[in-house]
C-alpha cells in the first residue's frame, strides 16, 4: 500500500507541476516577444529621428536590403539604394521642412521573426508635387524581419488619412424631382 501511494504522489506531483512548467515557458516567450514590441516601437523612433534630421541614409538604413517603399502617392521604390536616392531628392525640397510624429504603433507578430506594424503619424511642413494631396496623418503598414537580433522593414505602405466618419446611410439628397 505504501509504495502504490508513494507512486501515486509522484504521479500526483508530475500533473500538478505541469501547468507551472508551461505558465513558464509561456512567460518566457512572452517576454521575449515584449523585448521584440519594444525593439519595433523604438524602431518607429528612429524613423521619426532620421526623418526628422532630413538624413536619407539613416532612414534607409531601417530597412532591409531588398526592402521597398510604396508611399503615399503610390510610387513604388526597390531596395535600400533606391529609397536612401528617392528620399535625398525628396528631402532636398519637398520635405526639406517637414517634421515627421509617430502618433501609435501597433504590432502582431506573425512568426517569431516576422511581424506587421501598423503606425499612425502626423507631419508638418510638407510641400506637396504639384496636384498631389498635402500629407497631414496617415498610417504605415510595415513588414518587418528580425535579422540578426535587428528589426528592419522588409515592406512598407504609406497611407494618408483622414478622420474616419460613418459611411453614408443612402445617396445624398438631390433637388426634388417636378
Amino acid at each position: 500500500m505504501k509504495t502504490c501511494r508513494k507512486n501515486m504522489n509522484k504521479y500526483f506531483c508530475a500533473w500538478a507541476m505541469l501547468p507551472l512548467m508551461v505558465i513558464g515557458i509561456c512567460g518566457t516567450a512572452t517576454a521575449a516577444q515584449s523585448d521584440d514590441e519594444a525593439a519595433i516601437r523604438a524602431l518607429q523612433g528612429e524613423q521619426a529621428n532620421a526623418w526628422n534630421r532630413h538624413d536619407a541614409a539613416a532612414y534607409a538604413r531601417l530597412f532591409t536590403a531588398d526592402g521597398d517603399v510604396v508611399n503615399v502617392l503610390g510610387w513604388w521604390w526597390r531596395g535600400r539604394a533606391e529609397i536612401e536616392s528617392k528620399l535625398t531628392g525628396a528631402f532636398a525640397f519637398v520635405f526639406h521642412e517637414s517634421r515627421l510624429n509617430i502618433t501609435d504603433t501597433s504590432v502582431r507578430f506573425l512568426s517569431p521573426t516576422i511581424a506587421v506594424a501598423h503606425v499612425r503619424w502626423t507631419m508638418e511642413g510638407a510641400k506637396s508635387p504639384p496636384g498631389a494631396p498635402q500629407p497631414r496623418e496617415g498610417i504605415e503598414i510595415q513588414v518587418l524581419q528580425k535579422i540578426a537580433g535587428h528589426w528592419l522593414i522588409q515592406s512598407f505602405q504609406n497611407t494618408n488619412g483622414i478622420p474616419e466618419r460613418p459611411f453614408p446611410s443612402g445617396p445624398p439628397a438631390g433637388p426634388p424631382n417636378h
